[in-house]
């Protein structure tokens, strides 16, 4: 059993940032960071595009970037929250850069801002196409110089521990005392026991399968919550990356950074017409949803699987220079930039909601909080403006800290049982795993995907069922492994986003129903 301060599960910017605040500050205070594969493995190691942060007050505001994420958000956003985020940005972009972060300059020395969708102005400060990459070394590097902090890489959260675990609860509100966590290595169990706890467990795309994200993005920290009772929202709106690389194979996507359309290329069909313009006047630069479903409807009219990203009319010198690791990933798929269209695809990239948090980043279990990718802010509304991820994790990061500093904590009970695993066993029938796995990842796809109708997301509760089932019984059979838990933590987020979609009477950013287009058109008549 281990006792900590502070437990953080997930390794990305909004976990690290937190943990460095903390352990800094406080150095009596022990940090535990728990994060299932390598320490740098995270979505934020594989952000391309940057931070999106107001620093050019000449021709930039923080009106027009409050204004440019309200209008992507499509009416869903807290504009307390939005107007907080952007603000505090430079503040939090300064921390960076004391932390040796790198970013791009300018030859006068300023930032060399860029611009992507929904963005009205050069906004976005970035290192190369590579951001997140940079951000995360950085991070990593001031944590390993700190001695309260202890990181335990290949560590896997299986469950939260909240007061259903210690017997009878009086009152209404739960508490988090820590999670139950599996030592990947050697198959151990450790409970360690938390005064508080941080979720940065990041975010959803293995759950389409077909994703943007790293092979560890299956929702672990949403479904835990989901479990022990804490509220979560605006699961449906699942934002598609519009241009990931397209692979015949599936699997996942290397992404095609927004900040190549930013920089001026066009989105064309097979047949060479750039069809954007007809969809929406900001064309290639429109918001991420528009563009997505754009896309959609050019596949579906054509029967093609894939559009084509042109880029040989750029300044292909200048190309290389901004965005050197697309160009060598897309060398390695023998495509000349310089010469060849892109063929890319949208792929599930961003979940815009999660596990509610209020402004400090406090769910509503005490003593459990949330950031980064998994939490539900209020931030994005229906669909994320491009590059405000890694801001808004660093500014709930940041508030987390705050909210926690002064805090002495509450004591630990001290009867929290050990993980019983008592009368399972090892399971042997790992088809059974695999075979759900891909059935899920089918269902959702097909079913759950950037267009849906109530007949779809009908179809995908009754086939949903009969997967939870099937791994449910696996579940109290077996001693736990990662693989079986990952799956089982994806069909509570697959059963989160299509009871959630069923219940979203609107189309708004990146949640479009096909049922819901014809109520409106029954409204307009």
């Amino acid at each position: 059993m281990v006792e900590t301060n502070y437990l953080v599960i997930g390794s990305g910017v909004a976990g690290l940032t937190f943990a460095v605040k903390m352990a800094e500050k406080h150095a009596a205070r022990k940090v535990v960071i728990v994060t299932k594969a390598d320490a740098d493995e995270s979505n934020t190691k594989y952000a391309q595009g940057g931070i999106a942060v107001v620093m050019d007050m000449k021709g930039d505001s923080f009106q027009k970037h409050i204004q440019d994420t309200l209008i992507a958000g499509d009416g869903i956003c807290d504009r307390e929250v939005v107007e907080m985020v952007v603000k505090e940005g430079p503040q939090r972009l300064k921390e960076l850069i004391a932390w040796e972060a790198n970013f791009d300059l300018t030859a006068d020395g300023g930032f060399d801002l860029g611009k992507e969708g929904g963005h009205s102005e050069y906004r976005v400060v970035h290192h190369k196409d590579v951001t997140g990459y940079e951000v995360e070394r950085a991070l990593l590097e001031r944590v390993h110089q700190l001695p309260n902090i202890e990181l335990l890489a290949h560590h896997f959260a299986i469950d939260l521990i909240t007061d259903h675990h210690l017997g009878p609860k009086k009152g209404d509100l739960l508490s988090c005392y820590g999670a139950y966590v599996l030592n990947q290595r050697n198959g151990e169990i450790r409970t360690i026991k938390a005064i508080n706890t941080v979720l940065a467990s990041g975010g959803i795309g293995r759950v389409y399968g077909h994703t943007t994200n790293p092979i560890i993005a299956t929702g672990d920290g949403i479904a835990m919550a989901y479990r022990a009772k804490a509220m979560v929202r605006d699961m449906e709106f699942v934002q598609f990356h519009p241009t990931a690389l397209y692979n015949p194979e599936g699997g996942s996507y290397f992404l095609i950074s927004e900040a190549v359309r930013g920089f001026g290329a066009y989105l064309r069909n097979k047949a060479g017409y750039r069809f954007m313009p007809d969809y929406d006047a900001r064309a290639e630069l429109a918001s991420r949803d528009i563009v997505s479903q754009s896309i959609d409807n050019e596949l579906k009219k054509t029967g093609d699987s894939h559009v084509f990203l042109d880029c040989t009319h750029l300044d292909m010198a200048a190309f290389k220079k901004h965005f050197p690791n697309i160009y060598d990933k897309c060398l390695e798929y023998h495509i000349d930039v310089e010469k060849d269209w892109i063929p890319v695809v949208p792929a599930s990239h961003y979940l815009c909601g999660g596990i509610v948090v209020d402004k400090q980043g406090k769910t509503s279990i005490r003593n459990l909080y949330a950031c980064g990718e998994c939490s539900g802010t209020g931030l994005h509304g229906a669909n994320r403006l491009a590059s405000n991820s890694l801001l808004e994790a660093l500014v709930y990061a940041h508030n987390i800290f705050e909210d926690l500093s002064n805090d002495t904590g509450d004591s630990i009970p001290l009867d929290i049982p050990d993980w019983n695993d008592e009368g399972t066993r090892i399971p042997k029938e790992h088809i059974l795993i695999q075979h759900n796995l891909k059935e899920l990842q089918a269902l959702m796809r097909d079913y759950v995907g950037i267009v849906r109708s109530d007949k779809r997301l009908q179809k995908a509760v009754a086939r949903l069922d009969v997967i939870y089932n099937d791994i449910e019984e696996l579940y109290r059979e077996s001693k736990v492994t990662t693989s079986l838990c990952e799956l089982r933590n994806m069909i509570n987020v697959a059963h989160l986003i299509i009871s959630q979609s069923l219940e979203q009477k609107e189309n708004r950013g990146g949640y479009f129903n096909l049922d819901r287009l014809d109520q409106v058109e029954n409204q307009l008549s």
